[in-house]
């Protein structure tokens, strides 16, 4: 299968949890999927049909730390502002609050779309990966064939909810996946197994009833691990998503 590849890295950047508003923002060790979304549609200059795009990806970071960020919290207010007759609109206080930050993030993104190289190679808008300010680069931006074999490794990556019952690693969590913006930006989630350290196809346990087929894509071009090469998950933004492995 050809694919697009893109390598992108930055200096820093936190992807936050959804529900978290003050105290404290968290960062998932990955971007979510949302996320990417919205990555790709910066580079492709306007909001893509996500219908029948399928995406993989590689994400590492050199260590955490927290930032101290502040947002101010206002109120309706009454009175007159100070020395003033001006009436006073609204009111409110500085909150301080810690932001887990990553240090020299790295991602290598996998898109089922070869056709778009030349939009990663000249994206029109600032390429960035979280927040705004978290600026990235793109170092390598070409396009790849795949192939398909039994054994291969993971690592630092998302991999489909239902490998839980094939993997000891990992954990799962419930990730933002598409932000619907013809909706009112409707949210919609998924559970995914987040594998932040490296684990091969040698060591999954396979039932009975599962399905027969048990290769997976791997990029040649990637470093290889003891004669492994990497092996890729493919996701979707849209559709019904039944949390079974995606392996095309």
């Amino acid at each position: 299968m050809r694919v697009l590849k893109v390598v992108a890295e930055g200096v820093t950047t936190s992807f936050r949890y959804p529900h978290f508003m003050q105290g404290v923002q968290p960062s998932y060790e990955l971007p979510p999927p949302a996320t990417i979304y919205g990555h790709v549609c910066s580079a492709l200059g306007g909001w893509i049909n996500p219908e029948g795009v399928q995406f993989a990806y590689h994400f590492t970071h050199q260590g955490e730390f927290d930032d101290v960020e502040h947002v101010h919290v206002l109120s309706p207010s009454v009175g007159k502002l100070s020395g003033t007759a001006i009436p006073k609109v609204l009111e409110g206080a500085v909150n301080p609050f810690k932001r887990k930050m990553l240090y020299e993030p790295r991602f290598v993104l996998y898109l089922n779309r070869p056709e778009w190289e030349a939009a990663f190679h000249s994206p029109r808008f600032t390429v960035v990966l979280g927040r705004s300010q978290d600026l990235f680069t793109y170092t390598s931006v070409s396009t790849v064939t795949l192939e398909r074999s039994s054994q291969a490794y993971f690592e630092h990556t998302l991999a489909p909810y239902q490998m839980t019952l094939n993997m000891a690693s990992g954990y799962t969590l419930l990730m933002p996946r598409y932000l619907d913006y013809e909706s009112n930006r409707q949210p919609s989630f998924a559970r995914y197994v987040l594998l932040p350290r490296r684990i091969t196809s040698l060591d999954f346990h396979y039932f009975e009833g599962q399905p027969a087929d048990k290769e997976f894509w791997i990029d040649p071009t990637a470093p290889q691990v003891n004669g492994l090469s990497l092996g890729l998950w493919f996701h979707t933004w849209v559709g019904d998503y039944d949390d079974t492995p995606r392996m095309a």
